[in-house]
């Protein structure tokens, strides 16, 4: 699995007019799922993202995960993390697990989050969404759960 998890002061996510989600102070991820992926990279990346060590300390040191200081995940999937871009100008999905094999472990990795006590939100699976955030450092990390990524 791969994400891009940003640390928000907040974020807004919509269908359209209809919002699906806004959160305060936290983390969005955006989360893709490789056609490899099973429930243990999905688990791993909730374990990964609940401890991820980006918020600032009274020292302002990146001491403190999202857990640490009460903040919100927002999770929305997003296929085209998969795009591969070395042939052509039209990335190819090829490595993105189709709908029917991604839900489910986008499913998985919010319900550890949640387990793990961290307020979850989710963007709707499949939709056209429009996602607006205010980057907080600005403060941006990629994680992949495949330990040779394309």
């Amino acid at each position: 699995m791969r994400a891009v998890a940003q640390r928000v002061s907040s974020a807004r996510v919509s269908a359209g007019v209809d919002p699906i989600f806004v959160m305060g102070p936290g983390l969005l991820v955006l989360v893709g799922v490789g056609s490899a992926d099973t429930e243990a990279e999905a688990e791993q990346l909730a374990r990964r993202l609940v401890h991820l060590r980006i918020f600032d300390d009274d020292d302002h040191h990146m001491n403190h995960s999202v857990l640490d200081v009460g903040g919100t995940l927002g999770v929305v999937s997003q296929f085209t993390l998969y795009g591969d871009t070395r042939h052509g100008r039209r990335p190819s999905y090829s490595a993105a697990a189709s709908a029917e094999r991604a839900a489910p472990l986008i499913e998985d990795l919010v319900r550890v989050a949640r387990g793990l006590g961290v307020p979850v939100v989710c963007g709707r699976f499949g939709a056209m969404m429009e996602v607006a955030l205010v980057n907080s450092g600005p403060v941006t990390i990629l994680l992949d759960t495949d330990p040779r990524p394309a």
